[in-house]
Formats: C-alpha cells, sequence, structure tokens
C-alpha cells in the first residue's frame, strides 16, 4: 500500500479552504497561476511571495480553465493534480487550491487574503482581486522579475530541440 507524501496534505478543495485558513497563520498572501512545468522563475517568485507574509496560499489553473487562456492545445502539458503536487512540495507554500473560472477572484473573496501578488508582468491596477483587497485594507503587490523565465518558452525551446 502506498503512502501519500505529507506534502500532499497542502492541497485544499476550495469547499474546504475556510476551514483550513481558520488554523493557518496571518498575514496571507495569495497567488495564482498555471504553474505548467515548474521553472526558477516560478520557484523565485514564489518564494519571494510568502516573504512578503507568514503563509502563501497557491490557487491553481483547472485544466479547462487554462485551456481558455489560449496558450496552445497542448496546453497543460502537466495535469492540474501533478502541477498542485509540485507546487505543494515547495517550502515556501502553505495551501495549494484550485479554480475553474477564468479568473481567481472567487478564491480570492472566499479567503480575504492580506496580500494579493502577481509577477511582474502584471501592474498593480490589472491584477484580478486588487480593488477588493486593496478596499479591505490588504496589500497588491507585482513583483518584479529576477530570472525571466516562461513555461512557454521552455515548451518552445524544446520543440525546436
Amino acid at each position: 500500500m502506498a503512502i501519500a507524501p505529507a506534502f500532499e496534505a497542502k492541497i485544499c478543495a476550495p469547499a474546504d479552504l475556510r476551514t483550513r485558513l481558520a488554523t493557518v497563520v496571518r498575514p496571507l498572501v495569495f497567488t495564482n497561476g498555471c504553474f505548467d512545468i515548474l521553472h526558477r522563475g516560478h520557484a523565485t517568485y514564489l518564494a519571494q511571495a510568502r516573504a512578503l507574509g507568514a503563509s502563501l496560499l497557491v490557487a491553481v489553473n483547472t485544466d479547462a480553465s487554462v485551456k481558455r487562456q489560449g496558450k496552445g492545445d497542448d496546453r497543460p502539458i502537466n495535469s492540474l493534480a501533478d502541477r498542485m503536487a509540485v507546487l505543494a512540495a515547495l517550502e515556501c507554500v502553505t495551501l495549494v487550491t484550485w479554480f475553474d473560472e477564468d479568473t481567481p477572484l472567487a478564491r480570492i473573496l472566499e479567503t480575504h487574503p492580506d496580500l494579493l501578488v502577481k509577477g511582474g508582468d502584471w501592474p498593480v491596477d490589472r491584477i484580478v482581486g486588487s480593488r477588493e483587497v486593496i478596499a479591505w485594507g490588504g496589500q497588491v503587490h507585482s513583483i518584479p522579475f529576477v530570472h525571466e523565465r516562461s513555461t512557454t518558452a521552455l515548451l518552445e525551446k524544446i520543440r525546436r530541440l
């Protein structure tokens, strides 16, 4: 009988978020994305996001949500379960959940984070949920890229080889 790795306990269904967040240390940082093929840019960004608060919640696009983003017919490469497991294995990540909508606004409103964070390609005024988080006294950050990486560029490189 296989035993699930401990980090998989960090994966939380949206319906269970409220209960799980009651035990999470604040301030809570919220971020979201596809995180299809985790790379150095993701790892650095997530560590920087966590450093802004005591806990980090990562909301991941479902496979259907990724497909609607127009990233390509073959995306996502990795399934939602695999993407969440890899994120949950990172020390800087406290909880991982998912959303099937085109934006994570419902998760943001449900979790009421103290800080909302996206990567440097997102100006604060275009980050979904920024108005709401600022209205309840939270902060919104666009973290500049330290390592210029992208899953799309990585896949293009692989395809050329």
